[in-house]
């Protein structure tokens, strides 16, 4: 098919409650490999669903010059699924094996098609992507969360559809399967739309179409194109918001001006009512003519201060809800003085192969960022460094305060505010000190006051570490394992900004090559086929 193209017209969707999560979408989609992004709970992956058939909108329609398939971020396998399932082949299979058998029911051939050589492709796909040891019956029980992914992304690429709508699918993959992901979204010839946070993937797509309270925005170039053109949008909206408030202060200057000549002017009148001799009629009269001047005043007035309103507000709009985010860093004079933790020989539980031993030194202030395939360990050495492992040999000593967030932020408590958790960990400080800070950094009254379990996954990872920084003993040796992920992009900078205000010790773990080059590292601690190496950066 040599002209592919799937359009949205006029579509909306309401949620069982009552509340809009968008309205009227327009757009058309052609082969143009396109990046979908937007804030969490924009409704993205509700308009993904919507356009692969899998739910119908309020109102408006879609409609695909071909075929459409659709991966779902949460690679999902029931018991019992297999390698064919994760990769959505097994009804070919299954079809192939009945023929093989000796069916002639014409479903059966429809199943297959032309996909006589299913069974060739696969292996071919599990060899190209260095997963020559599964097969088509491998349970899927067996596979990494990555390996599930990759799967899941081969199976998109043998379904032969003129349309791919992949929902976050750079999650969960380590390093080589990003770079492997995006190897195989350049070679895709037919639609693509990419829903995504990854600034690596969404800069090698053709253009980014962005979802917000206002609808469908299209940036003709790639994610840097995008954020220069959000850039300069932001800043042309923040200008416009300004000059439209400077223009209500200005007319309200020359409304209280008006206001004050109207009531010496009636002042007046009733001075020179009293001094001058005239009939009662005439004085009641002038002092009606007077009011109703003032009254067409005051209503004029009134119209034109609802008028500038209405600008200020549309103005308003027209800049995205984004608060800045102000972190307070907290001086930590005794870790710039001394050693963190020394690791001697220390062996990792549960991990095999050439990072299975590992010797470190940690300073004051050392910024790192570890890096390393699946499985290699990582998760394991943070928390053996957080005192919840013990190394099966060697030596581990951390002499320094130390917190750890793991990927399901299980430190916070989602029952309770995140203001009474912060109030629990810092006694001393004023309650308004806190709100204060919570409300630099995106957490308003509204936010801070319900329980934690109810915020986005953004804001509750800015909840945690707002309870680690602003402790009333703050931590010298902090360590994250993929904070970034499901992060939309907002959020993500704002992680980046919090972390770099932070004056401790820092160990992170993250794929995200894009997220630790903002982070100012002082080093990167890499798993390899040789062990472990740290290299400055």
């Amino acid at each position: 098919m040599t002209h592919i193209s799937f359009a949205i017209t006029d579509v909306s969707y309401v949620l069982p409650d009552g509340r809009p999560v968008f309205s009227n979408l327009t757009e058309t989609f052609d082969l143009r490999a396109t990046g979908l992004v937007g804030r969490n709970g924009a409704g993205k992956t509700l308009l993904a669903r919507i356009m692969a058939g899998l739910l119908k909108p309020t109102s408006g329609h879609c409609q695909c010059s071909g075929t459409v398939y659709y991966l779902a971020q949460h690679v999902s396998h029931p018991p019992g699924s297999s390698v064919a399932d994760l990769a959505g082949i097994k009804h070919i299979l299954d079809a192939l094996e009945r023929i093989e058998t000796g069916s002639t029911a014409p479903e059966d051939f429809d199943i297959v098609g032309d996909s006589w050589d299913i069974n060739q492709r696969l292996f071919q796909q599990l060899e190209h992507h260095n997963l020559g040891h599964l097969g088509a019956n491998t349970p899927a029980s067996m596979l990494s969360g990555g390996e599930a992914m990759r799967v899941s992304l081969m199976g998109a690429t043998l379904s032969n559809a003129d349309f791919l709508i992949l929902d976050e699918p750079s999650n969960h993959l380590d390093r080589p399967g990003r770079h492997a992901l995006i190897h195989q979204l350049r070679q895709w010839s037919r639609g693509l739309i990419v829903i995504s946070h990854d600034r690596e993937v969404l800069e090698s797509l053709d253009r980014i179409v962005e979802l917000s309270s206002h609808g469908l925005h299209s940036y003709g170039g790639n994610y840097t194109f995008y954020a220069e053109a959000r850039a300069h949008e932001r800043q042309n909206a923040l200008q416009n918001l300004h000059e439209r408030k400077t223009e209500r202060q200005r007319h309200e200057r020359v409304a209280q001006k008006q206001r004050e000549r109207q009531q010496r002017r009636q002042a007046r009148g009733k001075r020179q009512g009293k001094d001058a001799n005239q009939a009662k009629i005439l004085l009641d009269r002038q002092k009606e003519r007077s009011e109703a001047s003032a009254g067409t005043l005051r209503k004029k007035q009134i119209a034109n201060r609802a008028d500038l309103d209405r600008r200020v507000e549309e103005a308003a709009r027209h800049v995205e809800n984004q608060t800045a985010i102000t972190v307070h860093s907290r001086p930590l004079s005794q870790a710039m003085q001394r050693r963190i933790a020394k690791l001697e020989g220390a062996v990792l539980p549960h991990v095999t192969g050439p990072a299975r031993t590992i010797s470190l030194i940690l300073g004051g202030q050392q910024r790192i960022g570890v890096i390393g395939p699946n499985g290699c360990g990582k998760s394991t050495l943070l928390r053996m460094l957080a005192g919840q492992l013990s190394p099966v040999g060697g030596t581990c000593a951390v002499f320094a305060k130390t917190a750890h967030l793991d990927q399901k932020l299980t430190g916070l408590d989602p029952a309770k505010t995140v203001l009474a958790q912060l109030q629990q960990v810092n006694r001393d400080a004023p309650e308004g000190d806190l709100r204060m800070r919570l409300a630099q950094l995106g957490l308003d009254a509204t936010k801070i006051t319900i329980p934690s379990g109810k915020l986005s996954g953004g804001e509750r990872l800015k909840a945690a570490l707002a309870c680690i920084l602003y402790a009333a003993a703050p931590p010298e040796l902090l360590l994250l394992d993929e904070p970034g992920n499901h992060l939309d992009l907002p959020s993500l900078q704002a992680l980046e900004t919090m972390l770099r205000a932070y004056r401790g010790t820092l160990i992170v773990v993250s794929h995200d090559d894009a997220f630790l080059d903002n982070l100012e590292l002082t080093d990167r601690l890499s798993a390899t086929a040789r062990g472990w190496r740290l290299d400055p950066v």
